[in-house]
């Protein structure tokens, strides 16, 4: 894309998500801006990649012009309580602000650590009042994002699989060792239910919110198929590959809380380690019918996963 064209969305961050919602414009025919520190996103010609800060006011206003809808999908740099609150909630602000004097909607990728009730079926009318550690951080930023003028919309997946979904419980610690028929290891439990949202499914349903005025300033849920255990993820992953039969196990629950106690990444970890000791189970039926949208077959997610898999360097 030339310097000179004009974009008709902007993406912050090109982790799974915001890659994936940029890869989706551009082959729709769209024109993307991706805003990223280190440069990266999808090579395309309809997509231009810039180096920017985007909790730097002065840098993110100068490609807010002729943007109709930006698609906010940064991470904190660490997957901690502490980098969250210092850095989320700046950026997010920067971004509205700037939004909202561009008349554009801003579209976020969320979490389901704000639901008040994890052990229930959370559904989009369901409490979401998590207080205290990273759960407490998504409520105070769904809450701000309701509070400013610029309109939003948060659509919410629960831990997601798929292309470029590198650092998530079912990518690189479970794909590629179920793809060589080698064991995985599991946080919790392999026999509960959770819900995985496959990641083009969930950009899919943040673009489509982003196009229907009716939708904004509210919270929708991205398609996710029916719950199914770790073991059965696996499976699934290893049924695409031709593999032998997963071989899955749990790290004992002892073993995690004694390296939290001297590893901060393991004691975050812990902390919602709720979300597979027990159900944690999301409906997303009510936004499949506004956003006109279903999730994709596992069988046909997990085979789309493998072959991205086997096709990266």
């Amino acid at each position: 894309m030339s310097p000179e064209t004009t974009p008709e969305f902007l993406v912050t961050g090109a982790g799974a998500i915001g890659w994936t919602v940029a890869a989706q414009l551009a082959d729709q025919g769209h024109t993307v801006t991706v805003l990223t520190r280190s440069g990266s996103g999808p090579k395309h010609p309809l997509v231009r990649r810039v180096r920017a800060d985007v909790s730097d006011p002065a840098q993110l206003a100068a490609h807010f012009d002729g943007v109709r809808a930006v698609f906010h999908c940064i991470h904190g740099s660490a997957y901690t309580e502490r980098a969250w609150r210092a850095e989320l909630p700046r950026a997010e602000r920067t971004v509205l602000d700037a939004a909202e004097k561009a008349g554009a909607v801003v579209v976020f990728p969320e979490s389901l650590y704000s639901y008040s009730r994890p052990d229930q079926v959370m559904r989009e009318d369901s409490p979401r009042d998590a207080r205290g550690g990273k759960r407490g951080v998504r409520t105070e930023l769904l809450t701000a994002r309701a509070a400013h003028s610029a309109h939003t919309v948060s659509v919410v997946g629960s831990d997601y699989f798929g292309p470029r979904a590198l650092g998530a419980h079912a990518g690189e610690r479970m794909v590629p060792k179920v793809m060589a028929g080698k064991s995985v290891q599991v946080i919790g439990s392999t026999e509960q239910p959770h819900s995985f949202t496959y990641v083009p499914d969930f950009a899919a349903a943040m673009i489509a919110a982003a196009r229907n005025e009716a939708l904004w300033n509210r919270v929708l849920h991205a398609p996710t198929g029916p719950a199914v255990t770790q073991r059965e993820m696996a499976q699934a992953f290893a049924t695409a590959a031709g593999a032998p039969a997963a071989k899955v196990s749990t790290i004992p629950g002892w073993l995690m809380k004694g390296l939290g106690l001297a590893m901060e990444s393991i004691r975050e970890l812990n902390e919602t380690s709720y979300q597979f000791t027990g159900p944690f189970v999301m409906d997303s039926s009510v936004s499949e019918e506004l956003l006109g949208l279903a999730p994709t077959p596992l069988e046909q997610a997990a085979k789309e996963t493998v072959d991205w898999w086997r096709g990266r360097p």
